[in-house]
């Protein structure tokens, strides 16, 4: 049973003194650590890689269980993740006429279920008559991946969605896109900002297409903060996720990343801070099964 637990950001934020350069211990770096240093090293999983290194791996990763995403979403979350998508765009209040971005979101998930409450709202409010709010609505799908967005185009021909002239599949980087400045009423992002190289060149990209009132919501696995459920939830992640990853896909590396990819991510109350930083306000969280995911959203006000 999901435990729902909003949190809201104090607005001030210990300061630490810096150390002096006196103060400052001698650096003992190794030279391959050196290496890394001098060409920006990143994490991938809980490898170090070079950040020109990172957005390639995490692409195999995606090419490599694009087919099998959904299936198995459906299989490490017993199905959970439809509820949380579900609690995600419910935070969002889509609205007949709105223009909104869901990264990293190519096989269609989220859109769909925004696409389908604007018109469950609309056709309420018209009776089944379309609006011309309606007709205004435009719900953007950017991707970096395209294999990913193959499958989404692929849904929604199934779906009865190909047609649609308000849904687009981008492919484009979430860290540099494409939109214009206060062109959005709504961003989210489900399960993809923890592969991202800079979280905060996101985050500042997400305030920068926003429009004023616009609102931000991130769906992500994050960090269990209950401790007997905590020592499950590891032996789970870390050892029945990649096997059933191997049987499924043929493929254990990638859910091993998954795995690791969510315990470098930061922990709610510092991405929540993060958030806050890159500009927007009223900063809250929701822990949703004691943590195992985070919702956050924020407004740019």
């Amino acid at each position: 049973m999901a435990l729902r637990a909003a949190r809201r950001l104090a607005s001030c934020s210990r300061q630490r003194r810096p150390l002096l350069p006196s103060q400052a211990p001698a650096p003992c770096v190794p030279a391959v650590a050196a290496a890394f240093l001098h060409s920006h090293a990143t994490s991938f999983g809980y490898k170090q890689v070079r950040e020109e290194e990172k957005s390639k791996l995490v692409g195999n990763v995606f090419s490599s269980v694009a087919s099998s995403y959904d299936l198995m979403n459906d299989l490490m979350s017993a199905g959970l993740h439809r509820l949380w998508k579900d609690r995600l765009v419910s935070k969002l209040s889509p609205f007949p006429g709105m223009k909104h971005l869901d990264v990293a979101g190519g096989t269609g998930d989220v859109a769909f279920r925004v696409l389908d409450r604007i018109k469950s709202v609309g056709h309420r409010a018209m009776q089944g008559t379309l609006t011309d709010a309606e007709e205004d609505t435009h719900i953007y799908v950017c991707d970096i991946n395209p294999n990913m967005l193959n499958v989404g185009k692929k849904r929604a021909a199934e779906r009865g969605y190909s047609e649609e002239h308000c849904l687009s599949w981008i492919q484009g980087d979430a860290e540099a896109l494409s939109f214009e400045d206060g062109s959005m009423d709504g961003y989210t992002i489900a399960f993809g900002i923890r592969n991202v190289t800079h979280i905060e060149k996101v985050l500042s990209e997400a305030y920068r297409v926003l429009k004023r009132g616009g609102r931000f919501l991130c769906l992500e696995l994050s960090h269990v903060d209950i401790p007997v459920f905590k020592e499950i939830y590891d032996v789970y992640s870390f050892s029945v996720i990649p096997t059933v990853g191997e049987l499924v896909t043929g493929d254990r590396q990638s859910y091993q990343y998954l795995v690791e990819s969510i315990r470098r991510f930061p922990e709610q109350e510092k991405f929540a801070q993060m958030i806050q930083e890159s500009g927007f306000e009223r900063v809250e969280y929701e822990n949703l099964v004691g943590g195992v995911v985070a919702i956050h959203s924020g407004l740019k006000l």
